[in-house]
């Protein structure tokens, strides 16, 4: 049976490109570009990288961009979309908790939840930051976003769903957050790329900031900053805030 994210992504490409929370990458793609310091002599390795969009911006601007995915129907686009592009991205399909990598990169992304923090379980969750590590050489940077855990203690999941979905997006209804192990469960409904509608019964965990930062440490990184990711607009300046959905964490090792 398949896993409620591998069922998602297996026809759920060109939708997935209009969906709203993906319209920021050019944004997106200049913050970290600056905290790359602009060199793009540096290797990066895109995580969950879904249609390519980081990816292959990174690449437009000169970056050698490698993506994975687990999703070959994503990845699929996401070679489509490089080829339209000109630009030249190594996407290949691994699970993120078993990466071939070993000291490979000099930067690696992990944008929009990819790949982390949908799995089942918190060590699946830990095994994708460790194999990311694993890729990366030393010194390295380490940019990700992931769901702010202060969010749903504060303001409603579903609420935000429905007030920021545009004509034809992913809807997200009952909702459930538990206290206790910090995961929202919830009832997807979305419609594929050929037009057939599908419900899922879906479930993230949500982080707080100490947690990331603890796990970040005990994988050696340091200098880690948290900050409000928000869409398009990533920015040091940007403290995390309780409304911030998501945050956006910035490490080196």
């Amino acid at each position: 049976m398949k896993r409620w994210y591998e069922a998602l992504f297996e026809n759920y490409a060109r939708r997935y490109d209009e969906e709203n929370f993906v319209q920021g990458t050019a944004g997106e793609c200049d913050f970290i570009e600056q905290e790359l310091d602009g060199d793009n002599s540096r290797r990066v390795l895109d995580v969950g990288c879904g249609t390519g969009r980081h990816a292959i911006e990174l690449a437009r601007r000169g970056y050698r961009v490698t993506g994975i995915d687990l999703s070959e129907a994503q990845l699929r686009r996401a070679r489509e979309k490089a080829s339209e592009a000109g630009v030249d991205v190594d996407f290949q399909r691994h699970d993120a908790r078993d990466l071939p990598f070993d000291g490979e990169f000099d930067a690696a992304i992990m944008m929009c939840e990819g790949g982390f923090p949908l799995m089942e379980t918190d060590e699946m969750n830990y095994e994708i930051l460790k194999n990311v590590t694993k890729a990366l050489r030393s010194p390295a940077v380490f940019i990700f976003t992931t769901l702010n855990g202060l969010f749903p203690l504060f303001h409603s999941v579903e609420k935000l769903g429905q007030d920021t979905a545009l004509e034809g997006n992913a809807t997200y209804r009952d909702n459930r957050f538990d206290l206790m192990t910090f995961r929202d469960y919830n009832v997807t409904e979305f419609t594929d790329d050929d037009g057939n509608r599908h419900k899922l019964h879906c479930h993230e965990r949500y982080y707080v900031p100490s947690e990331i930062t603890w796990l970040l440490k005990s994988l050696g990184f340091r200098d880690i900053g948290i900050f409000g990711a928000r869409l398009g607009e990533f920015s040091r300046e940007h403290a995390l805030r309780t409304d911030d959905y998501e945050m956006l964490v910035v490490s080196r090792k």
